[in-house]
């Protein structure tokens, strides 16, 4: 979880209120600028989903709750709708995914990015024995699909490779991040070790979807998106995948912006691992946010 200056107009936007869509995307830039007041601004993506598993929409700061290491924190920000996005889009293209596979992942691959939001953007990166950038991050709609479109076959599969190469290419984008990973599961000559992707994970702002193509989830894919906040999939066909990514587009259009000032002042110059638990105060609902931060 980064930490961030925070920012007096973005309070002035509307604190503690649902901002509008111009409101939203001027607070997600705002809270990476800084500021004179030397005031640390933690911010926290949380989604909220009932018991049917569908985004819970519509409540305000009051419902929410914080902790920092067991210690409450006053949210001073908050914000609610489709914040823009820039995601990661990773599509595995090894010869382990069957021709059938890669073109239900390609076509649902399409399907998400063509619902993606004017101002959001996107990247399309390969897997394969290397991990390459096929598109870079951009708002270019037309070049996200011929991303897609020229993927086939090739490679191995250095999956925790890939995952921690995705993480590093996103996590500089402002705004909220996610990463997108499609797969059979199966790592297969990888330098890092799965230990190693998921505390990248853990350490990096960026909300992680792995989707298990054609078989059953990998226990690395729930450990994941556990550790961001996000949440795992598997798809045995063409129609569970496009399940999967419309779920997936539901989430990332409802979720919470909460941001606090820590209670305990964050020292510049000693590294510290805070940990984060977020709840609402409303019956049946399930709150799924990352697990802590980074202090430094």
């Amino acid at each position: 979880m980064r930490t961030f200056v925070a920012l007096l107009a973005l309070a002035s936007l509307r604190v503690g209120g649902a901002l509008p869509h111009d409101g939203l995307r001027a607070a997600a830039a705002g809270i990476q600028a800084r500021y004179s007041s030397g005031v640390n601004l933690v911010e926290v993506y949380a989604t909220v989903t009932g018991a049917d598993g569908e985004p819970v929409t519509g409540l305000s700061r009051e419902a929410f709750e914080i902790d920092e290491d067991g210690v409450p924190q006053a949210i001073t920000v908050f914000a609610a709708g489709n914040l823009p996005l820039s995601v990661a889009l990773a599509i595995d293209r090894s010869w382990s995914m069957t021709d059938g596979r890669l073109a239900l992942a390609k076509g649902a691959a399409r399907s998400f990015l063509d619902g993606l939001r004017p101002g959001d953007r996107a990247m399309v990166v390969a897997i394969g024995s290397d991990v390459e950038v096929v598109t870079a991050l951009s708002a270019d709609r037309p070049a996200w699909m011929a991303a897609v479109d020229s993927l086939q076959r090739w490679g191995t599969t250095p999956l925790y490779d890939a995952v921690i190469e995705c993480l590093d290419l996103v996590q500089p984008s402002p705004g909220r991040r996610a990463l997108i990973l499609l797969s059979d599961g199966d790592d297969r000559y990888s330098s890092a070790t799965a230990s190693e992707a998921l505390e990248r994970a853990r350490r990096a702002d960026v909300i992680v979807y792995p989707a298990a193509v054609g078989r059953t989830r990998p226990l690395f894919f729930a450990e994941l998106a556990a550790l961001s906040g996000g949440r795992s999939f598997e798809a045995g066909d063409g129609r569970a995948l496009r399940a999967v990514f419309s779920a997936i587009s539901r989430e990332l259009r409802s979720q919470y912006l909460l941001g606090y000032t820590p209670a305990k002042p964050i020292v510049p110059s000693a590294g510290q691992w805070r940990s984060i638990r977020v709840s609402a105060q409303r019956d049946g609902v399930r709150v799924r946010a990352r697990d802590g931060y980074w202090a430094k």
